[in-house]
């Protein structure tokens, strides 16, 4: 079902840039500009456009999440990374035990859990104190430990909406410890020819080392009916990962795009070096001679297949407008599933957290995300039931929470484009 959305859509935003260009190109070959008639066509038009390219990469996210959520099975591992021998069949079982021990959990509370999976959920549970860095908090409230499937589904929602998780590096540790990671940028040193019988000179590489951190992060609390935690075919295991990740992925997105550091990850955004500043009165706009300055801004290191563009999304439909020195427009929409649109050439990707064109605002980046940034997540994730704060409502509140951190890893391999300050 979702394929076949997928390709009308496709279908549809085709035949909409068709008519799109057939408007421009009937008054560029009367050398003239719009008239209003052909302007109120346009307008229609890119409104079509942008509502369907809003469905088109809707669908494909939810296709992507389907398929990958398809190959996680009750005991939360990936069927391709099965293995046969007797040790890792035991541990599916026990995955599987504990699964089911925590969906009883999330059901009927721990008073209502059979004393022998009570035992499997406290060889799962964390304190509070171990869950938050450095023992800032004084709240002792700890959690059970999310099954690895819940985990799994947790987190391809997480991907699901946020924007820059996808395409940034990321590792995962088993602890909250405060980790050293390297900083380097060698991309002005290069080797040397030898005379003969020469000594070999040396240069050494300048490395920088920063701090990736453990900031913990919540869901906030979903509350949900009794009535429905006692209906078996209400798909609890399906519809709260999916609720607590939706939340968790939309707030980290924010931190991982303007965070400041403090108590949260450094965004990217803030991190930026400016490579393209627009002329001024350029507050709202940008040309395509400052598209290319900001590509090329980037050393070409890395400018290479993982390098893209990230702006927001009415920062988008401006930049369907410009074009190149020949007239043609440097969005190109996708003809098929899967494949990418690009912006002169190159994929881009649209965060609604990164600033819209306004004046001195750093709107849009360039440059390898996996290169320039760097996500750290600890592996336990918690999550806590409470049973009587909103028992006179018949209601249940659940929440999660977890760490990670974020930081720019090579401020060479992304550049920003800043609009003019006046």
């Amino acid at each position: 079902m979702t394929a076949t959305m997928l390709r009308r859509a496709l279908e549809r935003r085709v035949n909409t840039w068709e008519q799109m260009q057939a408007v421009i190109g009937a008054a560029e070959a009367g050398g003239r500009d719009l008239s209003a008639e052909e302007a109120q066509t346009w307008d229609r038009l890119e409104a079509s456009l942008r509502d369907d390219t809003a469905t088109i990469e809707r669908l494909e996210r939810a296709n992507a999440l389907e398929t990958r959520l398809e190959t996680v099975d009750r005991s939360g591992l990936p069927a391709e990374d099965r293995t046969g021998d007797d040790r890792a069949d035991a541990a599916e079982d026990r995955a599987a035990a504990y699964q089911t021990a925590f969906g009883a959990y999330l059901r009927r509370g721990l008073g209502g859990v059979p004393a022998e999976q009570r035992d499997l959920l406290e060889a799962g549970f964390v304190p509070g104190d171990q869950l938050r860095a450095q023992g800032i908090s004084t709240d002792a409230a700890g959690g059970f430990l999310v099954p690895e499937g819940f985990r799994n589904r947790l987190q391809e929602t997480m991907r699901f909406y946020a924007a820059l998780r996808p395409i940034a590096e990321t590792i995962t540790t088993d602890s909250g410890n405060n980790l050293p990671w390297p900083t380097n940028d060698d991309t002005g040193n290069e080797g040397a020819y030898l005379a003969e019988q020469a000594e070999v000179p040396e240069q050494d590489m300048t490395f920088g080392q920063r701090q990736l951190g453990a900031h913990t992060i919540t869901s906030k609390m979903v509350k949900v009916s009794r009535l429905l935690l006692q209906d078996s075919a209400f798909g609890l295991e399906e519809w709260l990962p999916r609720k607590l990740g939706e939340r968790i992925g939309r707030r980290e997105n924010r931190a991982f795009t303007l965070g400041s550091g403090i108590e949260e990850p450094k965004g990217v955004q803030v991190n930026a070096v400016v490579g393209k500043t627009g002329a001024g009165g350029q507050t709202t706009s940008v040309t395509y001679d400052d598209l290319i300055d900001l590509e090329h801004s980037v050393d070409v290191a890395y400018r290479n297949e993982r390098s893209r563009w990230m702006f927001h999304d009415l920062t988008l439909a401006a930049l369907r407008k410009v074009k190149d020195a020949d007239g043609r427009p440097l969005w190109q929409p996708s003809l098929q599933a899967g494949v990418a649109s690009t912006l002169n050439g190159r994929p881009y990707t649209v965060n609604n957290n990164m600033p819209t064109m306004a004046a001195a605002a750093k709107s849009i980046l360039f440059g390898d995300f996996f290169a320039g940034y760097v996500i750290r997540d600890v592996r336990a994730v918690g999550l806590i039931r409470l049973e009587e704060r909103y028992a006179e409502r018949l209601q249940v509140a659940f929440f999660s929470f977890a760490r990670h951190d974020g930081m720019a890893q090579d401020t060479a391999a992304i550049r920003a484009y800043a609009n003019a300050a006046a």
